[in-house]
């Protein structure tokens, strides 16, 4: 196909490869007939297809086709079954194929630096590996119905306010091992066809036009083969973005970019052997495209909604569950309170919002598994189209929990709380729903609180019920996955993939989020989410990792296959896993890894491995993890490469970044040394830190720094931070330049190989 493809171009005339490089409206590729070139379409995604109906309108607004809306990312993740995460990609594959598309564009693999980014919930996680890993298997689930993704949106892209326009300034260590690092392993393992370039600048420049970012490491470093595209009107200057390795700017911009590009390469700013490679890029996507296309595709839309049932029962958390209150057992009554309960809120707002083959009333849901047993009652408890408290409406839903046995409230964030285009100020959820939960638990002791939301919420009210079930936005089946999990159907099975704080103070983002309207500076650095709570010991409302489950789990048998290893070996860890309740469930084993002592600040722990499980009563399992140097190691901006400092590094396994059960110690050596270069203004400390530092010092007639010195540990310090030079000058002749330079070149001679 490449020599075809090296043909194809041979025969382009300048303005039909300027041409290819833009849309032909706001969905499709343009077509080069005569040449045989097709057209191809994407649409929007990622939890479901997003085709609108008829003809395309130039803003790509009008009414979708019906499609299976599945949870989006943020609850997706949380069921951290990658497995699960791979059959929903398959399944939009499917739909695809049905509906003539060829690229969805998703999966979204931004990291959540802060809970009030208006659009987390489309995105998986703050830990830039379980994101990479989910996002890796969405990808291969996908185009293994030959249907292609746009992995999205790369980089940095970690808020809605003035996100066309928005420079995120980063530091190179920050932006290797966390914003980065959450698309790395997905176009290293998963080859996504396409890779959309953000709207934001990245310390300077346009995603778009950022040529370190979209050629240097995307394509040069990590191997990627397919083609960039922009977000939709994410292109700054077309001819510098092409050269940069924009090949395809979407939608049209009506000829505009083009004549960029003719102009660019007729003057010679823009040497045509740059289109060349961007045109052959886009035509091996289109005609893998044609090649993959299944004639009379068709797909199951009950099964598809199953299977939404089934990934959004793996991915509700159990937040709270006091007393055993679930799942719900022989119970005469129960009050279902909250406009929730009939009007679910179960996507959210903006370019993925999807029109459902069909959406669960939850109620009803809730009514068939019951049984005639159990009578229930409803009240609305609140108006869904605004914030204001309806006293009638809270008197009848505190009636109705009188007489009921138990009260389950659905309760969380309407649409116009967080969608994409706007961020959130604070975590709260209306007052009207948190009114209503205090009133009702004022009479009813008894309360469950059943949440939909798209990112973490403040629970001033957590104290005054019994349970609370995260149910996210649980896509069109949540309300099945809903009844399922309350009565025992299931045992909840997921947990946490981001951090809910206490306080919206408590995010180490909070002082610089989201910037002053031009830069966004990221002075956390890589201490995000559970890195930041864990390592700063700043307790939050559930940590990163945390569900719970109607059964419970036992750790135990620990294995390392090396406790001494050099950073270019690989190591097993095993443990295994027991179900000491009485009913079945799924566990989710999560390994970290910490380095005991580091020249270097590091989190406390890092997530480095995780397995679901699912175990019988009774039944044993063992959970194995591959470690390789990259779980020991940090980005190093002097090497430009990973690097292990040598020393001994804990394997920690837990329930949840908090909740560590087992640990080992392993011993890792660098095969990479790192020798100083010393200088005039580099310290007496810095100077007996090196291999012949110490013998220098005797030399010299220092006192030993052993801690053991007369000189006392105060006076130490003030030497061993004093710089050579300054030694020099305040020695009144005694340590000359002649001296400092002759140390200086034993020193640093002695670091040549």
């Amino acid at each position: 196909m490449s020599r075809i493809i090296k043909e194809i171009v041979k025969e382009m005339t300048l303005e039909e490869k300027a041409g290819l490089c833009s849309g032909l409206d706001f969905w499709n590729t343009k077509a080069i007939e005569r040449l045989g070139i097709p057209s191809i379409m994407m649409t929007d995604g990622p939890h479901g297809l997003r085709k609108q109906v008829g003809d395309t309108d130039h803003l790509g607004i009008n009414k979708s086709v019906p499609s299976t809306c599945f949870p989006s990312a943020a609850g997706l993740a949380c069921s951290w079954d990658k497995e699960m995460v791979a059959k929903v990609g398959e399944a939009i594959g499917e739909e695809c194929q049905v509906e003539n598309v060829a690229i969805v564009l998703g999966p979204g693999a931004n990291i959540k630096r802060s809970p009030l980014c208006g659009r987390n919930f489309e995105y998986f996680s703050e830990d830039p590996y379980l994101s990479s890993h989910l996002s890796a298997n969405f990808i291969k689930g996908v185009q293994s119905q030959g249907v292609g993704t746009s992995l999205k949106h790369f980089a940095v892209n970690n808020q809605e306010y003035k996100r066309m326009s928005i420079d995120a300034v980063v530091d190179e260590r920050t932006l290797r091992e966390i914003y980065l690092a959450s698309f790395e392993v997905a176009v290293k393992d998963a080859q996504p066809w396409t890779v959309m370039a953000a709207y934001n600048k990245v310390n300077g420049d346009y995603c778009s036009e950022n040529e370190k970012l979209l050629t240097d490491i995307l394509k040069g470093e990590w191997g990627f083969e397919g083609l960039v595209v922009s977000d939709w009107g994410a292109v700054n200057e077309r001819d510098v973005g092409l050269a940069a390795g924009l090949e395809l700017e979407m939608p049209s911009s009506g000829g505009m970019g083009d004549n960029k590009i003719i102009e660019a390469v007729s003057s010679g700013r823009l040497s045509e052997a740059v289109l060349d490679q961007a045109v052959e890029r886009i035509l091996h996507v289109v005609f893998k495209a044609v090649e993959n296309k299944r004639q009379n595709a068709v797909y199951s839309k009950e099964d598809h909604h199953d299977l939404a049932r089934e990934a959004a029962k793996e991915s509700m958390v159990l937040l709270k569950n006091e007393g055993n209150i679930l799942p719900i057992k022989e119970v005469e009554s129960i009050a279902v309170i909250g406009a929730f309960a009939k009007s679910p809120r179960y996507q959210g707002g903006g370019s993925s919002h999807i029109n459902p083959t069909k959406v669960d009333n939850i109620y009803e849901e809730i009514a068939q598994v019951a049984g005639n047993q159990t009578t229930l009652t409803y009240s609305k408890g609140y108006n869904l189209e605004s914030d204001e408290i309806n006293e009638s409406l809270i008197d009848e839903a505190v009636e109705a929990a009188k007489q009921a046995k138990v009260a389950v409230i659905f309760a969380g964030l309407p649409e116009r709380y967080e969608s994409e285009g706007f961020d959130r100020k604070h975590l709260n959820i209306p007052e009207n729903h948190r009114e209503l939960i205090e009133a009702v638990a004022e009479v009813q002791s008894n309360v469950i609180v059943v949440l939909n939301n798209g990112a973490p919420i403040e629970m001033p009210w957590l104290e005054k019920v019994k349970a609370v079930l995260e149910g996210y936005l649980g896509g069109q089946a949540l309300g099945g996955a809903i009844a399922d999990l309350l009565f025992g159907l299931a045992s909840p099975s997921g947990k946490l993939a981001e951090t809910f704080p206490k306080k919206l103070v408590h995010n180490p983002s909070y002082l610089n989020f989201p910037g002053d309207g031009e830069t966004v500076e990221y002075r956390e650095g890589i201490f995000v989410g559970y890195r930041h709570y864990d390592t700063r010991d700043v307790e939050p409302l559930f940590p990163f990792g945390f569900g719970l489950s109607y059964t419970s789990f036992e750790y135990s048998n620990l294995h390392v296959t090396k406790k001494q290893i050099k950073d270019n070996e690989t190591i097993t860890v095993s443990v295994q896993v027991k179900n000491t309740g009485d009913m079945a469930g799924k566990e989710i084993v999560q390994l970290y890894v910490s380095d005991v002592e580091s020249n270097i600040p590091r989190p406390l722990k890092e997530l480095k491995g995780f397995e679901k499980v699912f175990l019988r009563p009774g039944e044993v399992r063992t959970a194995s993890f591959q470690l390789d140097k990259r779980a020991f190691a940090y980005y190093n901006v002097k090497l430009k490469d990973w690097h292990v400092e040598t020393g001994a590094f804990e394997i920690l396994i837990g329930k949840s970044s908090r909740e560590i059960l087992l640990k080992e110690t392993i011993n890792v050596e660098s095969t990479v040394t790192i020798q100083k270069v010393l200088t005039r203004n580099s310290t007496f400390g810095e100077l007996i830190e090196h291999p012949n530092g110490a013998e220098i010092m005797k030399a010299m007639g220092q006192a030993q720094f052993d801690g053991e010195s007369s000189l006392g540990a105060g006076m130490q310090e003030m030497i061993l931070g004093t710089t050579l030079h300054n030694a020099s000058v305040m020695s009144n002749g005694v340590f000359t330049e002649e001296m400092l330079h002759g140390i200086l070149q034993t020193v640093n001679n002695s670091n040549q190989p």
